[in-house]
């Protein structure tokens, strides 16, 4: 029951995100601005708790998740065929700038907080 209601809770705020989305006519994807939407209200135990339980059983099925995948792959060999090897490239390009960005926000985000003055009896 409580994951039936952890993914009443992820349904809704990603409904709600399309909405807000659409409706507003913001830059960001729906899924985006309800994945914005979860994060401020899991904060109350009522939400958490439930999405909790969902979020275990999506993990513990996963391998699941990749079956229409598979099955896409195989029915469109002549294109992997012929597209594969550019496909490689752009996987391993992306991979590498999305790890290279996220190292870098870190370092400044670290020499960021390593910069600011410490406040208190231990300064």
């Amino acid at each position: 029951m409580q994951a039936l209601r952890g993914l009443a809770w992820l349904l809704v705020l990603q409904s709600a995100g399309e909405v807000l989305a659409r409706g507003l006519r913001l830059p960001f994807p729906g899924p985006v601005v309800g994945m914005m939407l979860l994060l401020l209200v899991l904060r109350w135990r009522a939400v958490r708790e439930p999405v909790s339980v969902c979020a275990d059983f999506l993990l513990a099925h996963l391998s699941l998740l990749f079956v229409p995948v598979g099955v896409g792959v195989m029915t469109h060999l002549s294109l992997v065929s012929e597209y594969g090897v550019r496909m490689a490239v752009v996987i391993v390009l992306s991979t590498l700038a999305g790890l290279s960005v996220t190292v870098l926000s870190l370092h400044l985000l670290r020499d960021r907080s390593d910069s600011t003055p410490k406040e208190g009896p231990d300064a």
